[in-house]
């Protein structure tokens, strides 16, 4: 494999989990972090940081439109939920490790 096909994999692959994510917005970040360590807006900031390494002008804003599908405020008053007591505990515990 060349270098320049494991750009694209990768590039369709990543496109692939951020098209599976818009289509589960029923699926909480706090979720994504309790169970996986990251979330959509951990995804934001690493496209942001891939931007500023390579030059191009990208916002935190823009970044999360990107990841979100639609602007951050939309999709917080769409669809993000008040996280549990249970939901806030786990993430407590994992982010203590």
């Amino acid at each position: 494999m060349t270098e320049e096909q494991r750009v694209e994999l990768e590039a369709a692959a990543f496109r692939r989990l951020v098209q599976h994510l818009r289509s589960r917005p029923d699926v909480q970040n706090i979720d994504l972090m309790n169970l996986a360590g990251f979330c959509r807006n951990c995804l934001s900031k690493w496209l942001k940081a891939a931007a500023d390494d390579l030059g191009v002008e990208m916002t935190p804003e823009q970044a999360r439109e990107e990841i979100y599908g639609m602007p951050y405020d939309e999709w917080k008053s769409k669809y993000q939920k008040e996280a549990s007591p249970e939901q806030k505990a786990a993430f407590e515990k994992s982010s203590k490790q």
